[in-house]
């Protein structure tokens, strides 16, 4: 549509905030590098980059045997410091995260608004040109996460199962979504987006020296993230056919999946709403996956921030109370030195040194 059509059709007013849109910006842009409108973006497996099975397999192989023998090649080398690249690593996917997440939300407000969630998540809302431009750019960044692993390798920090399952099926998860032309792919990724603008942000701060406090919150919202993909679609009616269907508690990946399910087996005479878009083993990989992460997610939360959390406070008391009590004695006797001077020296030392010595035995009583 030309500038004038849009003038007209809009007004000037609105024509000039369509062009300063995030998605104006992000189209012009990618027009530029690409050489064609971002929404004419096709993904054709098989000619797209990175757009077969076997390519994606071939790349998380990599990375597993990547860290593997980087732990090796650094089991008796000093680590790296690399905090400069870390820091821009972490700022760059920080942006990268906050951008998407902008022009996720740009596409999916309005036909939210239109249309409804029913139909953004299991019809043509959910699977417009401009989204699978975005899917595609969000299944591309699952490989520059991979680098999070090799900086822990190269700086010698501990590696987790959770770690390195996450980072290698979450990109299996997003070319398989995207193979699998799954409308309801937008919820996991916006979801994932905001908790990553959130953690990478963190990491930043904290290669930056700066101390943050809500480290146990990103771990929280990981866990929220995935409790809301699976499991909080609910309590809401959707009219069809002059009838009210209750959702009753479904997620939004189970009942999308459920709906596909129940719609291509009438024989079995399964209640659902309509027929939700996707293959289904994308639909099947997608719910295994992400309902182990929030089991994994889960086991990490209570193992990291419950069990250890009690003890070393009542430890660290303790030991506060005996540097006070220490602490007190040696007051008295620096006070008896200046009162008495030295010809009363022995007799305040040993003063001194029997109240340390109740200290110490009170210590050991508590």
């Amino acid at each position: 549509m030309s500038a004038s059509s849009l003038d007209a059709f809009y007004g000037p007013a609105s024509t000039a905030l369509l062009k300063s849109s995030p998605w104006a910006v992000f189209d012009r842009t990618w027009t530029s590098v690409m050489g064609y409108p971002a929404d004419e973006f096709k993904f054709v497996p098989g000619e797209t980059p990175m757009g077969t099975l076997r390519e994606t397999l071939i790349m998380i192989s990599l990375y597993y045997i990547t860290i593997y023998t980087g732990w090796e090649f650094m089991r008796k080398r000093e680590p790296f410091k690399l905090n400069t690249l870390f820091m821009i690593h972490n700022f760059v996917l920080t942006g990268i995260s906050g951008a998407l997440l902008v022009l996720f939300l740009g596409q999916l407000v309005p036909s939210l608004w239109k249309r409804g969630v029913y139909d953004c998540i299991c019809g043509n809302p959910g699977w417009t040109n401009e989204l699978v431009t975005l899917y595609y750019l969000n299944y591309l960044t699952k490989y520059v996460e991979l680098l999070d692993t090799v900086f822990l390798v190269l700086k010698k920090k501990p590696l987790t199962f959770l770690h390195t399952y996450h980072h290698g099926a979450t990109a299996f998860l997003c070319y398989t979504q995207l193979v699998g032309r799954t409308p309801v792919s937008w919820v996991p990724i916006v979801l994932n987006l905001t908790v990553h603008v959130v953690m990478y942000w963190y990491y930043f701060q904290s290669a930056r020296g700066i101390r943050v406090w809500w480290k146990e919150w990103i771990t929280r919202l990981q866990i929220a993230q995935f409790v809301l993909d699976l499991g909080t679609y609910s309590n809401m009616r959707v009219d069809v056919k002059f009838f009210l269907t209750d959702l009753m508690r479904a997620g939004f990946i189970y009942f999308a999946s459920w709906d596909y399910f129940a719609s291509v087996n009438p024989q079995m005479n399964l209640p659902h709403v309509g027929k939700c878009g996707g293959e289904p083993f994308a639909a099947m990989t997608g719910c295994i996956i992400l309902s182990s992460y929030l089991v994994l997610f889960i086991s990490f939360y209570i193992a990291t921030y419950k069990k250890s959390g009690s003890k070393p406070r009542k430890a660290g008391a303790k030991e506060t109370a005996s540097a006070t009590t220490t602490g007190r004695a040696a007051e008295t006797l620096k006070t008896a030195r200046s009162r008495l001077g030295n010809a009363s020296i022995d007799m305040v030392e040993s003063s001194s040194r029997g109240q340390w010595t109740a200290a110490a035995i009170q210590g050991k009583a508590e």
